[in-house]
């Protein structure tokens, strides 16, 4: 017979639903921002730029939570109970979540570039999704 699921509210529960509401944070807010300044930019002119520093100060402080949060569960999890695919899937993971933020650096700081803006934005997008996919997975 199986056992049934018991609800608990640990370290582990505050701890996953940090990482979740940062992931949620970073990831999400490349969509909205991605969809909203460049609306209000044509609408009110140097008003995108504003809305995007604004939202900078909100994503970089979650991808930090993101990052801690995450590596805290990497450390939680007994290396005994992975397997050498999971392991392997968690190492992209962690450099698809890198190369996001390198990306979201590389494009804050792109000036008026703006092409160089949208492919690193589309990028750092991009590596995002697939590192949520990933650990969505794991």
């Amino acid at each position: 017979m199986n056992e049934l699921r018991e609800v608990t509210f640990n370290l582990d529960a505050v701890r996953t639903a940090l990482h979740v509401l940062a992931v949620t944070v970073w990831v999400g807010g490349q969509i909205v921002v991605g969809a909203v300044v460049p609306v209000v930019g044509r609408a009110y002119p140097g008003s995108g730029k504003v809305a995007a520093k604004a939202f900078s100060r909100v994503a970089w402080p979650a991808f930090a939570i993101a990052v801690v949060t995450g590596l805290w569960s990497m450390l939680s999890i007994p290396s005994e109970e992975t397997s050498s695919g999971w392991s392997m899937l968690l190492g992209i993971k962690m450099v698809l979540v890198l190369v996001s933020g390198i990306f979201a650096l590389v494009h804050q700081n792109a000036g008026d570039n703006a092409a160089k803006r949208g492919i690193t934005a589309g990028l750092a997008l991009l590596c995002s999704l697939t590192a949520l996919l990933f650990g969505v997975m794991l």
